[in-house]
């Protein structure tokens, strides 16, 4: 009843829609640039509300990057603020009123805000079920954004006056379907429990780091390979896993890793038992065996690092 109603109540163009959608697209470009400059190390502040390291967890996880390699890295929030610069750009094209309200051009305006905003809405459920039920933390600014984006998507219905509610509906859940298939495909193929284990199944090796690495990270990471730091570790460790896991893939490349296991793939067994290495991860600093995973604030300021601790 409320869809058909919508054309009889919104019989003049209303502004309120347009100002409110463009305040919440504002403050979805500040959310997500935020965290895509940080991902970049470009912004070095960012305090996440709530759980601690919920928000690094999150965001360093597989579903955290939309493509990477070694010489590019684009996190999947530079989608999200790529999304909300264009609502804002569109909505402040139909604030202006430099087209008019019966305009076609005026209308498709108002169809692109719904079905981006839709699009939006659709993915951003789906991001926040991989984070509750698939990562298992929470992050402030991916709620945020989600909340952001179904706002946008019902005030876009109100502010349209679409005079008939059923190609709404069926435009709409066209794009809700196909946003919701491709990102299941997407998020499958991320999945680092679905990955295809490509080591022979006879080799005792170290579980995959899904974790991705900030600029600091791996900087840290050489700094305290040049420095001779050692990481001992077993494979079948699992707090060895969680110390690699808080560098990143990225980072653990430059570290010195040595396998202790005496049945690890490449193990340096005689070596761990010479140095009196009994539990895991340890790690060696200036000649000194220090057990345990820690923080990597905890190991710069023990490794005398003086780069960029904002890990």
């Amino acid at each position: 009843m409320a869809f058909k109603n919508l054309n009889r109540i919104n019989k003049k163009d209303l502004k309120w829609p347009k100002i409110i959608i463009a305040i919440l697209s504002t403050i979805g470009i500040v959310d997500t640039g935020s965290i895509t400059l940080k991902n970049w190390g470009l912004f070095t502040s960012l305090s996440c509300p709530g759980i601690q390291n919920g928000c690094e967890t999150v965001l360093n996880s597989p579903w955290g990057t939309l493509f990477e390699n070694n010489q590019v890295n684009i996190p999947l929030s530079l989608a999200g603020f790529i999304t909300y610069l264009s609502i804002l750009v569109i909505t402040i094209i139909l604030s202006l009123n430099l087209i008019s309200p019966k305009e076609k051009l005026n209308k498709f305006l108002w169809w692109l805000v719904f079905l981006i905003s839709c699009a939006s809405s659709t993915f951003s459920f789906l991001l926040i079920n991989i984070m509750f039920f698939k990562i298992q933390a929470y992050c402030f600014f991916c709620i945020l954004s989600a909340i952001l984006s179904f706002s946008i998507f019902i005030i876009s219905m109100i502010g349209a006056k679409f005079e008939s509610r059923e190609p709404m509906i069926f435009r709409g859940f066209i794009v809700a379907i196909s946003v919701l298939m491709g990102g299941l495909i997407w998020s499958t193929n991320v999945d680092p429990s679905k990955a295809i284990d490509l080591t022979s199944p006879n080799e005792n090796v170290s579980p995959i780091i899904t974790t991705s690495s900030s600029p600091q990270k791996v900087k840290f990471a050489e700094f305290l390979s040049k420095k001779d730091i050692v990481m001992y570790s077993a494979y079948w460790c699992p707090h060895c896993h969680d110390q690699k896991q808080l560098f990143g893939k990225e980072a653990v490349k430059e570290l010195k890793v040595v396998e202790c296991a005496k049945d690890g793939k490449d193990n340096e067994y005689e070596l761990c038992q010479t140095k009196g290495i009994s539990g895991f991860p340890s790690w060696e600093i200036n000649e000194e065996i220090i057990s345990g995973t820690r923080d990597l604030k905890e190991l710069a300021i023990k490794t005398g690092y003086q780069g960029d601790t904002n890990f």
